[in-house]
């Protein structure tokens, strides 16, 4: 099913832009990856297509508020957003928040619907460059007094924690595109000198611009 054409101005007019105020690893192109990814799912798995459109267009809109708790208000600003009721019922709106909700890779539990799998898995799009690239820029931006060494054991600790083995990074779909991604970054992040080649590239890259 198409998403309405009513639905769509409304989320490239008044949410998107949101992101454009956020750092670099989660600006408007992050957010237009993410609604790409997630629809496809969607039609993939027979999901409601714009519940699905919804969810990853809100998902990290929360960061206006910080990035600890970005997900929980994610979800508040959905509930609270008075508009979405054109296009969808108080039930539906519900979904559509408890998936922004459920979207951060370190949750605890499952997402509770298919909605919140789909947006996580989308969120996580794993490119091992980009992601390493997606580390770089939130140091850059949120720790900028970090030295080049510095930024590079943040770097480091980043990765490991959240997709080595045994990281708190977990694939909710059967179907989900990441697993051959994300053992690839598994074994860029086991692979010390080649991780720092990429990360020493990357890093004068973002800091020349």
């Amino acid at each position: 099913m198409p998403i309405r054409h009513s639905l769509q101005q409304y989320i490239e007019t008044r949410i998107l832009p949101l992101y454009d105020a956020f750092d670099r690893a989660h600006r408007r192109d992050h957010a237009l990856h993410v609604i790409g990814r997630a629809t496809a799912l969607a039609e993939l798995l027979g999901a409601d297509v714009e519940t699905a459109y919804a969810a990853a267009a809100y998902h990290d809109t929360g960061l206006a508020e910080g990035r600890e708790h970005h997900h929980e208000v994610s979800a508040r600003i959905v509930r609270d957003d008075a508009n979405l009721r054109q296009w969808f019922t108080d039930s539906q709106i519900d979904t559509i928040a408890c998936a922004a909700e459920d979207h951060r890779a370190s949750a605890a539990r499952p997402p509770r619907s298919i909605y919140g799998c789909i947006v996580a898995e989308a969120d996580r799009a794993i490119d091992p460059e980009t992601i390493v690239r997606r580390t770089v820029q939130y140091g850059l931006a949120n720790y900028p007094g970090l030295s080049r060494e510095e930024q590079w054991v943040r770097t480091t600790d980043h990765l490991q924690k959240k997709y080595a083995e045994g990281g708190y990074l977990r694939l909710w779909l059967a179907e989900s595109p990441n697993a051959g991604p994300l053992a690839q970054l598994r074994e860029l992040i086991a692979d010390t000198e080649r991780l720092r080649t990429l990360f020493d590239s990357i890093y004068d890259n973002e800091t020349a611009i």
